[in-house]
């Protein structure tokens, strides 16, 4: 009987599947340039239309070929497991929750390196001109076990599926599970172009030391925290996982890196274009995002109920059981496991920001803000847990973005002090306000922590020291009631009242971007370290002037935050992302990190600032008898004036500071990938701009960015 119309292609009258043998059939694995030495020697399968399993190893150019098998089509796949037991390959076979079917092939692929530096496919490829049949192929189309591989990229010599699914409705080949394999036909040498198995990931450093590289990445990660994971089915997946939907945590890491796109949005009212600075790897190498696969692995079963663990439960934390709204992800590689905590994004956000009344903190020394403290703890057994499965050694690196940055803080040192661990933490925080008292403070200080401030930012400058208190506090010459202020508006004493017990009080260097609108309209800014809060608590009062007193704790909240000085996409990250050009072209030249005219008008704001207090302090002693004025009665505000000082010889010395490459780059100074991971950012138009100092790109129509006067009066 004819063979029916839909079988045509893949058999023949002259050519049936039968017990017959007689063909022969030969195939090539080549990488992108039509080389197949990165393939020799590589053990293979196949198994023809009876059924017949045949096993062999590829030449050393990649070639093999056999004689005499059963007529029909065939099946090729790649099992042979990864069988060295000394790397990191190793480790992730061994691990002992999800451990990775990592065959010989996906290593020979992470090997290779695409033609196009975009990791687009090439159109034609050398090995081509000499195949009866050409396919495009990755390692997932060879392997049976694929959940922990990349979706596959768009090519144009696809392998024919419904060839491999036909052979299995109809009985032939191996008995699988799952379909895997590529069907080779008889007669015939067929070329398989296996795709590079490479992926990106953002370049960080681990050093201790601050760089400009962090400050860029770091920023662009505490973002991120705002997405979803962007799963689908976002809770009891059956047999498989996929992330359709962007800018999302789980898109990012799983499907953009992992398949050699330069991803650049990771919020999603993002216009301008800001790249991470990304560097190739071996796929293995990359930001992890677990496999779900029901069938290696027990925990992914949905028999589990609500035990069922899948990626969205393993790197993202959304914590709705306690009420706290906590937001986190966690990720990690060979070197780093990056864990970035959510700001203030809600209501239920804003009514913890506000609770300011200080508890113990259990995990140290001193107590921590109430809100801050509970979110927390709402989060700590999550990270524990994923640290616990994947820590090897690597650097943590935490970071968080306004309320994030208060949790990241007391997470990174909870961590640090984690019993029978030992953790080696690297915090940054962006915007993020006080978090503990005194004491807390001093207990933390071995932790590694940058504090990002944008000077136009109120956030970091609350809770301010009084805020644990609802009851009248008397300064000289002013009453200020927080809770139910007077007519005359509320009075901000930051930083300059002690009350009973230990005040709140910021912890970490502090590294502050210093906004400029010089002569010609430019908008600029310098990132230094001034030493004194007066210059980031008068963005608190700047901002209550701007939009009006408002008598409680959760609406003073809400409408700091809402300030777009706050804001990453318009704020910090421009900031961060001038900052790493500014000292890249300043390395590059060899020049000083700030201009003449720019030390100039920050010179004037700070002496400025220095004439406001010391005449604050006047006006303050003319409350006092005359037998009790002096020094001693306003000793807060006479240390502040003299901080200011400092502040300005601190701001001297980037006259005349010569950056070193790790001031920029980190540990990746040395990196011998640096140089090309440079070269693929600089191909985005925008990152090579060439201004003396790089300036602060324009902020959108509603004027979220722009740079202010500097100004304290009317602090106290």
């Amino acid at each position: 009987m004819p063979l029916e119309e839909w079988k045509r292609p893949f058999f023949s009258e002259k050519m049936p599947v039968c017990a017959l043998r007689g063909c022969w059939l030969s195939f090539c694995l080549v990488d992108e340039s039509g080389d197949g030495k990165a393939y020799g020697g590589l053990a293979y399968e196949v198994f023809d239309s009876a059924g017949q399993q045949y096993k062999g190893r590829l030449n050393g150019d990649g070639f093999a070929k056999l004689e005499n098998q059963y007529r029909g089509p065939t099946v090729l796949i790649f099992e042979a497991a990864y069988g060295r037991r000394d790397d990191y390959y190793s480790t992730l076979q061994r691990r002992s929750r999800y451990p990775l079917p990592i065959t010989e092939l996906q290593v020979r692929a992470e090997q290779t390196r695409f033609v196009r530096a975009d990791g687009e496919r090439t159109e034609r490829n050398p090995a081509q001109q000499k195949a009866g049949r050409f396919y495009q192929v990755e390692v997932r189309d060879l392997v049976r076990h694929a959940a922990h591989l990349p979706p596959l990229a768009p090519r144009i010599f696809r392998p024919q599926r419904h060839a491999l699914k036909m052979m299995a409705d109809l009985g032939f080949g191996p008995s699988q599970s799952t379909l895997a394999g590529v069907v080779l036909f008889p007669n015939q040498h067929t070329v398989l172009e296996i795709r590079p198995l490479r992926a990106l990931r953002p370049v960080l450093s681990i050093d201790d030391q601050f760089c400009a590289l962090n400050l860029y990445q770091l920023a662009l990660m505490a973002t991120l925290s705002y997405c979803d994971f962007g799963q689908e089915p976002r809770t009891q997946p059956v047999d498989q996982v996929c992330f359709p939907l962007g800018p999302s945590v789980g898109r990012f890491f799983s499907e953009e890196l992992s398949g050699y796109q330069e991803a650049w949005k990771v919020d999603a009212e993002q216009v301008q274009r800001f790249y991470p600075l990304y560097e190739d790897v071996p796929y293995s190498k990359r930001f992890e995002v677990l496999p779900f696969d029901p069938e290696l692995y027990e925990q992914n079963r949905p028999a589990q109920g609500e035990a069922q663990e899948h990626p969205a439960r393993l790197h993202f934390f959304d914590d709705q059981k306690h009420g706290t709204d906590t937001q986190a992800f966690i990720s990690h590689h060979d070197e780093v496991i990056l864990i970035s905590v959510r700001g203030t994004a809600g209501g239920a956000d804003a009514l913890r920001d506000a609770n300011a009344h200080q508890v113990a903190f259990s995990d140290g020394f001193g107590k921590a803000h109430e809100g801050f403290y509970k979110a927390y703890r709402a989060m700590r057994d999550f990270v524990l847990f994923y640290l616990d499965q994947f820590y090897v050694g690597q650097r943590v690196l935490i970071c968080g973005h306004s309320l994030g940055g208060a949790i990241a803080l007391l997470l990174a040192e909870g961590l640090r002090r984690a019993p029978d661990r030992d953790y080696n933490i690297l915090l940054y925080t962006y915007g993020a306000p006080r978090a503990g008292d005194s004491e807390f403070t001093d207990g933390a200080s071995a932790l590694v922590h940058h504090r990002i401030v944008n000077h136009n930012d109120p956030v970091p400058s609350v809770p301010a020291p009084w805020m644990n208190t609802t009851a009248k506090i008397w300064i000289p010459g002013a009453v200020v009631l927080f809770s139910n202020p007077a007519p005359g508006g509320l009075l901000f004493a930051l930083g300059l009242v002690r009350l009973t017990g230990n005040p709140y009080q910021h912890h970490g260097a502090q590294q502050h971007f210093m906004p400029i609108l010089l002569p010609d309209g430019t908008q600029s800014s310098v990132l230094w370290t001034p030493g004194c809060e007066s210059i980031e608590d008068a963005a608190c009062k700047r901002a209550l002037r701007l939009n009006g007193d408002m008598p409680d704790r959760a609406n003073l909240i809400k409408q700091l935050v809402q300030n777009g000085h706050h804001s990453m996409v318009v704020g910090y990250i421009p900031a961060a992302w001038a900052t790493l050009r500014r000292w890249q072209q300043t390395l590059e030249t060899h020049g000083t990190l700030v201009t003449s005219r720019e030390f100039e008008l920050i010179d004037k704001a700070l002496f400025t600032m220095q004439h406001q207090l010391r005449e604050q302090r006047k006006k303050l002693d003319l409350h006092r008898p005359a037998n009790q004025r002096g020094y001693e009665h306003h000793e807060p505000l006479s240390q502040e004036v003299d901080r200011l000082k400092d502040s300005r010889d601190r701001l001297e010395t980037l006259r005349w500071r010569r950056l070193q490459a790790r001031d920029v780059y980190g540990s990746h100074t040395s990196s011998p990938t640096l140089q090309t991971s440079l070269k693929r950012w600089f191909t985005h138009p925008k990152n090579r701009e060439l201004n003396q100092v790089a300036s602060i790109p324009p902020p959108p129509d509603d004027g979220w960015g722009k740079p202010q006067t500097l100004d304290i009066d009317s602090i106290t």
